[in-house]
């Protein structure tokens, strides 16, 4: 889906002081404003004390390289186009200030009053925020406004029910995009064209071809400095409840009608409500104790700097789901991600049925192994299909090879998921974002797991997580992949 053109716009990002828009939203939007695809003017807005100048100044040194001075078109780029509101502590009037001032800056810069709205901001902002955007009709512009939430939305289903209610008494759904960053990757959205437009496979995905499928986000990485919020998340909330229920259901969805947003979005809803509840044997949690990453030596979880000693706070999740539809019945889906495992990959793997009968003579050697397809979504985006081959010579001998796809060979170079998902919100394309049915669906799926009735595992930084989550793949045969 295209979208209609871009036309100029009034960026506003509430937060804009934050980690989350100094490394990873800045140098998006830069590299969107160096296209000459988006004409627009990018205003943040803090509580700090900050001039145009200071603000414009912070900015540039944040696209400066390591170590380095920002290149004077950097710097240019920020004198022309970044503006900074100052919050003050939030209440009615300031809001009712800051939506004067965004006024003014629109009218001085001959805009049309589009206006997109970025919460870069801590989960626990959002209400007030939203409430005090809309109290001061900030969303109430002379052209169209769109609001992009970021994660976590919610806690659990009561709190994003809440949110998307108040959220809902100011922005209509179509205004409203949920941001998951795993959703920009060219991986990911390459899906659908990959099961849709080669029916090589899209005939082969289904429970008649398929024995399994496995999602795997292994991080090896610790909490570094988000100790505070990873304590009250875990990895429940922190990566299964979004990222991984969003790739299951791009994995697992049925085709839709047409190549539009809310068709596809239908069929994803569709796949989080055939899902089973999930029992406490279907699920695994652990929390890492110190061990060894990459040659060096880390501490256990307990050990980080901000974590309670005898925290229960789960850093590995592993789920074994069941989807109750025509195409998926019977076929396991198991799901893992965890903090400080072997190395940082993201893939999917979906193992297919060995032949159902072996003819090859006696005499010959060599097991036979069952093709499957692994679509490697970081940290190198592409795929590999594993198939049979026979070894050169007289005997009949079977190997196993992977033929391989690499984005960055084909293409070069990826553009960066906020990239990607920014110019979507540009665009008014909600194709890669969350639906507010979809976060509630998700949150309804793990909610059981909430309780804290699942035991805690142990096991060693730089492992790939507790020996007890092979239990969930064990009763068909089944290992988890490595790497």
């Amino acid at each position: 889906m295209a979208g209609p053109e871009l036309s100029p716009h009034l960026l506003v990002v509430f937060g804009a002081t934050g980690d989350l828009m100094q490394r990873k939203l800045l140098p998006a939007l830069y590299a969107v404003a160096a296209s000459g695809k988006a004409p627009f003017v990018l205003v943040g807005v803090s509580r700090k004390p900050l001039d145009n100048a200071g603000f414009q100044s912070q900015c540039a040194a944040s696209l400066a390289p390591v170590g380095g001075s920002p290149s004077p078109e950097v710097i240019d780029w920020t004198a022309r186009t970044v503006r900074h509101v100052g919050l003050g502590d939030g209440t009615p009037d300031d809001y009712r200030r800051v939506a004067a001032e965004l006024d003014r800056v629109e009218t001085a810069s001959g805009l049309p009053g589009n206006r997109i709205l970025y919460l870069a901001l801590p989960a626990s902002a959002f209400p007030a925020t939203i409430e005090g955007l809309g109290n001061a009709a900030v969303h109430r512009s002379r052209g169209w406004t769109r609001l992009v939430v970021e994660k976590p939305f919610g806690r659990d289903l009561a709190s994003a029910q809440a949110l998307n209610a108040l959220i809902h008494r100011y922005f209509a759904e179509t205004q409203v995009y949920r941001i998951d960053h795993y959703l920009g990757k060219e991986t990911v959205q390459n899906l659908l064209v990959f099961r849709f437009a080669n029916m090589l496979f899209e005939s082969a995905w289904n429970r008649d071809r398929v024995a399994c499928v496995e999602i795997t986000v292994a991080e090896d990485l610790g909490v570094e400095h988000r100790a505070g919020y990873y304590e009250t998340a875990g990895a429940l909330r922190d990566m299964v409840q979004n990222h991984l229920m969003q790739i299951l259901t791009l994995t697992a969805m049925e085709v839709p009608a047409q190549y539009e947003a809310d068709q596809i979005r239908n069929e994803k809803v569709k796949v989080l409500r055939s899902l089973e509840p999930i029992a406490a044997s279907d699920a695994v949690f652990g929390q890492y104790d110190a061990g060894e990453v990459g040659g060096a030596a880390v501490p256990g979880y307990r050990q980080e700097p901000g974590v309670d000693p005898s925290s229960a706070t789960e850093t590995f999740v592993a789920l074994r789901l069941k989807v109750n539809s025509w195409r998926w019945q019977g076929v396991p889906f198991f799901l893992r991600t965890g903090k400080r495992l072997a190395t940082k990959t993201t893939f999917i793997h979906v193992h297919f049925r060995s032949p159902p009968v072996w003819f090859f003579p006696a005499s010959s050697s060599g097991e036979i192994t069952a093709n499957s397809l692994r679509i490697l979504v970081q940290p190198d985006e592409g795929f590999e299909l594993a198939i049979e081959v026979k070894k050169p010579g007289h005997e009949i001998e079977l190997e196993t090879h992977r033929m391989h796809f690499q984005y960055s060979e084909a293409f070069g170079p990826l553009a960066d998921a906020y990239q990607t998902l920014i110019l979507d919100v540009m665009r008014g394309d909600q194709t890669l974002f969350v639906r507010a049915d979809e976060v509630e669906e998700s949150w309804r799926i793990v909610a059981p797991l909430l309780a804290g009735t699942i035991p805690l595992s142990r096991y060693s930084a730089g492992s790939w997580g507790p020996v007890e989550s092979e239990g969930l793949v064990a009763p068909g045969g089944h290992q988890w992949s490595e790497g």
